[in-house]
């Protein structure tokens, strides 16, 4: 069982969207502008960068201007991406610190088991005997495993770890997570 980065938008919470209207989720942050040829530096948020391929449309900044990938290759930690109809440091550098989306309903499916986090924030979690313990707030990465963070009705944070042996059941069309809660998960317990 893994969880998979693809962001959800800052703007809007993970599951089905208002009005219709799509999810997007981050997959980037534009940095600067590289060369004269329009390319930028573009930090990675994603498990899959590979997936930002040359014809692919990318939404940019809040108001998710759509641009077709000219260009993408690695560049240390980061990537080198240029976009169609953009050929100079000048046009690409006007992106510059915005967030690069695309729409959750364009990613691939994992293999069963895997999942994306977009897809667990927001899920309720409780324990195997049907105790409400928070929702799912964040994931933080790292280590041998990923940590889910609940937040409890009063405000507090449990941290889960995301194995096998804690996570019984995930139920994304219930929007719920069972655990089997070990000593020391809960304060007090």
């Amino acid at each position: 069982m893994t969880a998979r980065r693809t962001t959800a938008s800052f703007s809007q919470p993970a599951g089905s969207p208002e009005s219709g209207e799509p999810v997007f989720l981050v997959v980037g942050k534009l940095r600067r502008p590289h060369g004269v040829r329009g390319e930028m530096l573009m930090e990675i948020f994603t498990d899959f960068p590979e997936r930002l391929e040359p014809g692919k449309k990318v939404y940019i900044g809040e108001a998710r201007q759509p641009h077709l990938l000219r260009s993408r290759r690695r560049h240390g930690e980061h990537l080198l991406i240029a976009f169609e109809g953009l050929d100079t440091p000048e046009q690409v550098g006007v992106l510059r610190t915005k967030l690069v989306f695309v729409r959750s309903d364009e990613i691939p499916p994992l293999p069963a088991g895997d999942y994306y986090h977009h897809q667990l924030i927001g899920l309720q979690v409780c324990d195997d005997a049907g105790k409400p313990i928070g929702k799912i707030v964040e994931i933080l990465e790292g280590g041998a495993h990923d940590v889910l963070v609940a937040q409890t009705a009063s405000g507090g944070e449990v941290l889960i770890p995301f194995v096998d042996e804690v996570i019984l059941k995930i139920e994304l069309e219930n929007a719920i997570v069972v655990v089997k809660l070990l000593p020391g998960l809960i304060p007090g317990t």
